[in-house]
């Protein structure tokens, strides 16, 4: 008894947290400056060397930050650390003994170590991901590993020549799998922006953020949901994930609007909605976007911009329908006992402002690449830190941000891992060609239509998927088909990604609605649809730059002017068409008028945008001086 008793204590006794405490902080120091030194001068490292460190502190954080016992992670502790050494040894032998390997990769040697080091490593990204994402991306690729070895049985367009274990292994541990473009961009240019979104937390951006969006929207109707719409885009800005964006800007937003008389799952709705547009606001956007920049062969300066109006829109008709639903209730302006204290905010804000600045001017001033440009960020971040009197940057707060950025990291490596594993296994069977063929095939020569079939198959794939995850397997298997069809390559990747990223309030598998549902106590499926309802912009916008890649351009000229009029317009006339209200309930009428005033104003000539411009303008202006003029007689009659 006192023996079990000894054994079982180790791993809870006090002695073994303060170890892995200790080991964590000490690893989590090492990788970012790793990943830091990489992009300087002084020391670089090839690149799949680099990938391969990358992979394998990647795989050590998810064993020691997802133990296999969640609920007591004391128990069977000893499995997490002998994968923990195992993943060490493993990916340990591709890094030390890297000319060997690369030799093996690039002339397609059939060696039985790098085989065996291939079945154990497709082992450890199964179970990483397991534990991180859950089973559905696992899954994935177990069928894609069983398709590649069974293709001779598979019938018609699915079938091919088969292939053995062999070669299965070589190809899944090679540039074009597991160590291939998606733990690449992990690597390089994700984990520094997950360390410039850790080191904004810690600085106490977070606040910075919520303090700023209460003083934009105290004083305007239904300024509770509007200061989260608000809220969530700023965070959302440099996080990236909507469930982190949920979790961290819900516990405060979704209470509060509760207080002020929205329903739970509208509250729930509005936070997962707009925690989940920072996937796709930029400047930093989430993870997938560094990847679409990487596969499209763009740079994300391009990306970025591309972005920024679609951005918008998503924003703007979810702050208009916000505005509406508040007119239902009669809700009003946040009540000042319900304002914290804003004094000093704008004061504080430089500590946020002046790494944005850094950021905004190295990608779009000087082209800098997005690694520097991060690394600089980064820095102005510990150097304002340094000289403030009132929230210093101290060595425990440097420290502290290392460990969040590798508490961000497991995710998105062991998603960019697994996918590569799916995408290994395309490129190996000519699995994608295949998908692209038969959407060609089925939607023949109407884009509306081919369109309509890569958005069900995006949600669909991006049911339980991260979107870095989904994206990936999207613009593998739908993105060629897209740009056969005459859609632009970059507007082809930003439908993908805009699908991959509505996935997360999508039901029956919506993570942020989920996320969000559990902090405002409500039935996660009504939480779910409602999300749906309230993002329908994050299912419109995708057709609209799809069919008029005007959306995606902003210059000085002509073009972009019309195009940010037109996207006003169009968000405008969305969020009345869903809500049903404008400043009274809309009639049908007025409801088929905004559906004509989207249609002309989502056209890339004058004179239908024009068109939409004054047909709106007249409805809604006419409205808002009916409004006023039976507010007043109100007024006049009760005096």
């Amino acid at each position: 008894m006192n023996k079990q008793v000894e054994q079982k204590g180790f791993f809870y006794s006090e002695n073994y947290k303060k170890f892995k405490q200790y080991f964590i902080i000490i690893l989590a120091a090492f990788t970012c400056l790793l990943h830091i030194l990489q992009f300087t001068p002084w020391f670089t490292m090839e690149s799949i060397k680099f990938y391969s460190w990358h992979l394998m502190l990647g795989f050590i954080f998810v064993f020691l930050y997802t133990p296999i016992n969640k609920k007591k992670p004391g128990k069977y502790a000893w499995a997490d650390w002998i994968l923990i050494l195992l993943t060490a040894l493993v990916i340990g032998y591709i890094i030390f003994q890297y000319d060997y390997i690369i030799d093996i990769i690039q002339n397609n040697k059939q060696d039985p170590t790098f085989i065996v080091l291939g079945m154990l490593s497709t082992l450890l990204v199964l179970e990483a991901a397991r534990r991180v994402l859950g089973w559905a991306l696992p899954i994935i690729a177990i069928l894609a590993i069983l398709y590649a070895y069974f293709g001779t049985r598979m019938p018609g367009l699915l079938g091919h020549r088969g292939y053995d274990i062999n070669r299965i292994a070589t190809t899944v541990l090679s540039d074009q799998g597991i160590l291939g473009m998606p733990i690449g961009v992990s690597a390089s240019n994700v984990f520094l922006f997950l360390m410039f979104g850790a080191f904004l937390e810690v600085s106490g951006a977070d606040i910075i953020f919520q303090n700023i969006s209460i003083a934009l929207t105290r004083k305007s109707r239904g300024g509770p949901a509007k200061m989260a719409v608000v809220t969530s885009g700023f965070f959302g800005m440099i996080s990236g994930s909507a469930v982190a964006n949920v979790a961290s800007t819900g516990s405060f937003t979704i209470p509060l609007m509760k207080r002020q008389g929205y329903s739970k799952r509208f509250a729930g709705a509005v936070t997962a909605v707009g925690s989940t547009g920072g996937q796709i606001m930029p400047p930093i956007m989430g993870a997938a976007a560094f990847v679409l920049a990487d596969v499209a062969g763009v740079g994300y300066k391009t990306v970025a911009v591309a972005a920024f109006i679609p951005a918008v829109m998503y924003y703007l008709t979810l702050f208009k329908m916000v505005d509406l639903e508040s007119v239902k209730l009669g809700i009003k302006a946040i009540p000042v006992e319900e304002v914290p204290e804003l004094k000093g905010t704008f004061t504080q804000s430089i500590k946020l402002i002046v790494p944005l600045g850094v950021l905004l001017v190295l990608l779009l001033g000087f082209n800098s690449t997005p690694m520097m440009a991060a690394i600089w960020s980064i820095l102005s971040i510990i150097v304002l830190g340094l000289f403030d009197k009132k929230d210093r940057m101290t060595l425990e707060k440097l420290l502290n941000g290392f460990v969040a950025t590798t508490r961000s990291m497991p995710q998105v490596v062991a998603a960019c891992a697994c996918s590569g594993i799916v995408t290994g296994v395309f490129a190996l069977t000519g699995l994608g060609l295949k998908l692209s063929h038969f959407i060609v095939n089925l939607g023949g020569n109407n884009i509306l239509l081919s369109l309509i079939l890569a958005m069900l198959i995006c949600v669909v794939l991006g049911m339980g998927l991260p979107t870095t995850a989904s994206y990936i397997i999207c613009a593998t298997a739908i993105a060629p088909a897209l740009i056969q069809i005459g859609v632009p390559s970059l507007a082809a990747h930003l439908f993908l990604l805009y699908f991959a990223s509505i996935s997360a309030i999508t039901p029956p598998v919506a993570v942020a609605s989920y996320a969000a549902a559990s902090i405002a106590d409500e039935n996660a499926m009504k939480v779910g649809w409602t999300a749906v309802k309230l993002g329908i912009a994050g299912f419109i916008l995708p057709f609209t730059f799809a069919i008029n890649p005007d959306y995606l351009h902003i210059g000085l000229d002509l073009t972009t002017f019309i195009t940010m009029i037109s996207a006003i317009v169009v968000s405008m006339a969305a969020a009345i068409l869903i809500q049903g209200y404008i400043e009274k309930k809309a009639t049908i009428v007025e409801r088929i008028i905004c559906v004509v005033v989207i249609v002309l104003a989502i056209q890339s000539g004058l004179i239908q945008s024009l068109a939409g411009w004054i047909l709106f303008g007249g409805m809604y202006f006419f409205r808002r001086y009916q409004a006023k003029k039976d507010d007043k007689s109100k007024k006049e009659v009760v005096n």
